[in-house]
Parts: C-alpha cells; structure tokens; sequence
C-alpha cells in the first residue's frame, strides 16, 4: 500500500515513516498542501496523511480540496488539537478519521489499516481474470474456486496488475509501488517474484501467462483470450484534473485582481514607512500611530487567512511595536524597518486560491461588506473559480444600500472598519429589528466573548474569526445557504446502558436517522437479520457478549462483512483502541457521548459509504 504524507515537521515525518514501513507500507512525503495536489495528479496513493497546521494551504482546505475534486481515497487528518469542536470540523471538512498528537504508534497502525481495509472493501470485491478471483479484503487467490498459497510481495503483485488491466509497469515502478526504501529492492527483486508467482499459477493449472513480458518495457496483463471469463474489476485510475471553465475565467481576472491586490499592499507598506520616517525624526503624530496599528491588525488576520506565515507574524509584531510606549526610539525604529523588510518580502508572491467552495451555492448571491482589500479581492477571485457571484461593500453604507436594492444570499460581515463610527453589530442590530432572513456570517478580527455573544443575541449566524481560510470560510457559507441533506439510513445501537439507548433514541430522528435499541446483546444476531440497518453501534464492554466480540462476528459473515461499525468506549486506551480496530471497527466515539461530535461521525460515515457506492466518474 502507498501512502503519501503531508507534514512539514521533520520528527513527526521520520516517526511515521518509520513505524509504516515496519508494516510495509510505502510512504511519500510532501511538505505542504502544493506539493501533495501535484503528487496526487501525477501517481495514485491508498491513502493520505495530512497535519491540520501546514505551511499554506491547511490540510483542513486540503481535504476540502480533495473532495470537491471527486478524489474518494482515505484521508486521517493529524492535529494537536484534542478539542471535540476542531474533531468535528475535520470530520465534516470530509476527513475519514482524526488522530491527536502525540500519538500511540499502535494506534497510527489500527487506524491506517482500518482505513485501507475500508477502501478495499469498497475498491474491488473480487478482482477476476479467467477462471482467476483474487479478494482483496480477505488476501484470498483461487483459481477454479482452488485456493492458491501466494506470499504476500506475490499477492500484491498479481493485485496491481489486476487493478489496473491496461496498464504497463515497468521494474522501477514496481519497485516504488510494492517496495519501501529501506528493503533495499532492485529490479532483480521484481524479476525474481515475477518468477515466483509465474511457477505457482502454472502448477496451479493455469496454461497461459496471465502477465505478460513486454521486453525492454516492462509487464502487462494479458488476454484471457479463450478462456470464458473476461477481465473484470474495479481499476483504480488516476484522477486527472482539468481546468474547469470557473478556473480559466479565474486566470482571466486574475491579473486585474493581483494587480489591486499589491496596490493595497504598497498603500499598507507606504503608511509603515511614513511612521518609521517620524519615528526617526521624533515627531510621530498620534493619529498616524493609532491608523498604523489598525491596519496592521488587519492585515495580520487577512495574511493568515491566506496561509502567509511570515507576513502573518510580521504583521502581528509591528503591531505590537505601535502599541508599545517606543521610549527608545531608535530601537524601536530598526526593529520596524526590520518586520516592514519581512512583510515586504512575504507578499513579493500572493497566493492563487484554490477554489474550495461546494456546489450547493453555485448560484448563490453573498454580499462581502469588509474594508480589507486584500482579503476580499482573495475571496472575489475564489469566488469566481467557484461559480457564484460576489458583491463587494467597503463601508457599511455601501452594505445597507446593496441589501436595499437587491437583498444577497447571505451577508459575509466584518465587525471592524478603519473608521472608529463604523462598527459591523450596527448593521446586525438594524438587520434583526427589521427580521430579516438574509443569514449573516461575522467575517472579523476582534475575538471577544463579548463580540461572539452580541452576534449570537442579533441572529447571526456564524462568527468567522481572522485568520481564517478562504476555504473555511467558503464551507461555513455553504452550511449556511444550503446546509446539506439529511441521510434517511437505519441505525442498531447495542448498550446495556438504558440512559444511552435514551441518549440514541432523543438525538438521531431529528437527522433522519431510524434508531433500534438492543440492551440485550444474546438477541443480537436475530435483530440484525430482521432490523438489517445501515450502520451499526457496539458498546466494548457488555456481559455475556462483548462489543468486540460481536463486532467479529459481524466481519465472519460476507453478508455483513462491509456493515460500517461505531464501537462506544468507557475512555481512551491505546490498547483496547487497537483491538477494536484490529476486529474490524471503522471507528470509535469515548463516554460520556458528546452530541455534535456523534452525530458527525455517524453522518460522515454514511455520507462516504453513498459516495463510494456511487460509480465513479
């Protein structure tokens, strides 16, 4: 199996690399968003690795990337954030799992297999050729229904080659795929297994060469030809990602855009200078500190929303700088001449966003009323690559007169403006006197509880806090305009705990979801063949039957062998995390059960099992 890694962190990458390897897993390694979106169109993987904090575009933005492009491969996001509120954002971003840092190596082990097995689940069932089977998520081969004894390297061998029917592999390829660095393989290797395999189809039974020499190239399958069976399967191809037309009508404006975006940069550098030439002169005006520090406050959230690191914390340092007493002036002026050359030189190259925004709001109207002429002139043109029209406000007049003439969608609001009159919770009030339904997201650099509190109390209906992703922000006006459907599915919950079946039984009808309870674990198998849900809740520990245990029987039976399971356990224990996984557990919430982050799993789950069930485009 290949894996490719994004982190950026050089321990946490020797870490991985070294506990996947000792399982033969082939890991790559990217060290931010861009590198791992080129890997991904050049070369398959089974599954990606992604840290949340990378330099860029997160591998939150990331994964929202990903599955707007229609690639359907695992995705385990890492984070050293344990909270239950940043779980339940990767969970919803289309992540298939969340691990914390640090972590257990067995537990990296349980989940990326869990994951793999997953996908191969619903890869390919059965790969055929002729009289051949070979079943991927039991490493079965038969020929003529007579099972065939292959070492491991020779079944993933005959697997690739299966997989991908019309394919030529050369040795090297072979190596890079089947191979990690540290076995230290080389094309003898290949030959050798190729060699291996070849015998034991032949003693077998098998009269023709299933893979073929295509000499100085490398091997290919070959025909059934006479034989009754035809070459079936699921080939995984590589996603190929064309310019859509939103994308060419982004590069069209793109010029136009960057050219406004820089000339609010040099307007934002020029004022910098201007203080460090009074700081000098020890005449600098008051008000020109006070616009200065402003706008550097801005400027620190709109840099970080566009993944600029360096300028984000230049920016954040020279506003420090203004909001000091500067007493030694000279001091203070190298240190400005010193963060304004570093923001200087992070905006030398603005990043193009990638277009992350769904669907669903293609034909949305949103109102952006901000000042921030970076940031905004950024979301104009995702906006554009996304599909939907965006209006722009600089001041709040300008807002109330574009709700007037012709109300949006949805009103992306910033609460702070450079004028000290102008305040966004102005406009909220005057919108929630006049009841209007035209949902307000708070789009701002102000991080009060006070702020978060009046904007709840005035109907709005999300607060954005700076620096936030251009993706991020499109997603929360997805949810907003168009949240997504409710899956109708059927639920079993297995708990010997009544206050938890209660739990399952208030909380999943409102999301469509038909629940049946079972405190009875002994009568399991009966309500499972009559109750035939779509997804299935076990507690670990029950008596009589554990929820290991039934979780094992479940995977015996083809019938049920690809039934997503949810284990509930009493706490978090790296053991009994790896024995649920290794019984066949998709996924795992701890006691006492926090709603949102349940029903996230839950919705997330069956969500990608319609999605993989779909055929793939």
């Amino acid at each position: 199996m290949k894996i490719l890694l994004v982190e950026d962190d050089r321990y946490t990458v020797a870490k991985i690399i070294e506990i996947l390897a000792q399982h033969q897993y082939v890991v790559e390694v990217a060290a931010d968003s861009e590198k791992a979106i080129q890997l991904m169109q050049s070369y398959e993987y089974d599954l990606l690795i992604a840290d949340v904090v990378l330099p860029g575009l997160d591998g939150i933005s990331l994964c929202c990337y990903l599955r707007e492009k229609n690639y359907q491969l695992p995705i385990l996001l890492l984070s050293v954030k344990a909270s239950v509120s940043d779980r339940v954002f990767g969970l919803n971003a289309g992540a298939d799992d969340y691990l914390v840092k640090p972590f257990d190596s067995a537990e990296l082990v349980a989940r990326v297999g869990a994951l793999l097995r997953r996908r191969e689940q619903f890869v390919s069932p059965a790969l055929t050729w002729g009289a051949l089977r070979l079943f991927p998520n039991t490493r079965r081969v038969t020929w003529q229904g007579k099972p065939l004894n292959l070492t491991a390297k020779e079944f993933r061998l005959l697997q690739l080659f299966l997989e991908n029917p019309q394919r030529i592999f050369s040795k090297d390829v072979i190596l890079d795929r089947l191979w990690t660095a540290t076995e230290s393989a080389k094309a003898g290797t290949v030959a050798a297994h190729m060699k291996g395999l070849r015998q034991k189809l032949k003693a077998a039974g098998v009269k023709v060469e299933i893979i073929e020499t295509i000499y100085g190239v490398g091997y290919q399958l070959g025909s059934p030809l006479d034989l009754e069976q035809p070459v079936q399967g699921s080939p995984v191809l590589p996603i190929k990602i064309e310019p859509s037309p939103a994308q060419q009508e982004v590069m069209a404006v793109a010029a136009e855009v960057l050219q406004e975006i820089r000339a609010s940069l040099n307007e934002e550098t020029a004022l910098f200078e201007q203080v460090i030439a009074q700081l000098s002169a020890g005449t600098l005006e008051r008000e020109l500190r006070r616009q200065a520090e402003r706008h550097a406050h801005q400027l620190a959230g709109s840099l970080g929303s566009l993944g600029l690191s360096q300028g984000f914390e230049a920016a954040q340092q020279i506003e420090l700088l203004l909001q000091g007493e500067m007493a030694l002036r000279q001091t203070a002026t190298r240190q400005l001449q010193y963060f304004v050359e570093l923001l200087k030189q992070a905006l030398v190259a603005i990043p193009m966003p990638i277009a992350p925004a769904s669907p669903r709001i293609a034909s949305a109207r949103l109102l952006v009323i901000d000042d921030d002429r970076i940031l905004v002139n950024q979301l104009r043109l995702a906006a554009v690559a996304a599909g939907f029209n965006l209006e722009i406000a600089t001041t709040l007049a300008d807002g109330r007169r574009a709700i007037a003439q012709n109300p949006p969608d949805a009103i992306l609001l910033d609460l702070s403006f450079n004028e000290d009159t102008e305040d966004g919770l102005k406009l909220l009030a005057e919108l929630d006197e006049q009841n209007s339904s035209i949902p307000v997201l708070a789009f701002t650099v102000r991080d009060s509880l006070t702020d978060r509190i009046a904007v709840t109390r005035l109907g709005g209906r999300a607060f954005l806090h700076k620096p936030i992703s251009i993706s991020e922000v499109f997603n929360a006006i997805a949810q907003v305009i168009d949240p997504p459907p409710i899956p109708e599915a059927k639920i079993l919950v297995v708990d010997d705990d009544p206050q938890i079946l209660a739990t399952f039984v208030e909380l999943l009808p409102a999301w469509g979801l038909q629940v049946t309870t079972l405190a009875q674990p002994q009568r399991f198998w009966e309500l499972l063949r009559t109750a035939v849900p779509d997804l299935l809740v076990l507690n670990v520990s029950m008596p009589q039957f554990s929820g290991i245990e039934l979780c094992q029987v479940v995977r015996h039976d083809p019938r049920w062998e690809n039934l997503p399971i949810l284990m509930l356990l009493e706490r978090e224990n790296a053991d009994l995390i790896h024995q649920i996984f290794m019984a066949g557990a998709d996924d795992y919430i701890c006691k006492p059960i926090v709603a949102p982050e349940l029903i996230t799993r839950l919705l997330n789950r069956l969500e990608r099992i319609r999605l993989r069930q779909q055929p793939r485009s």
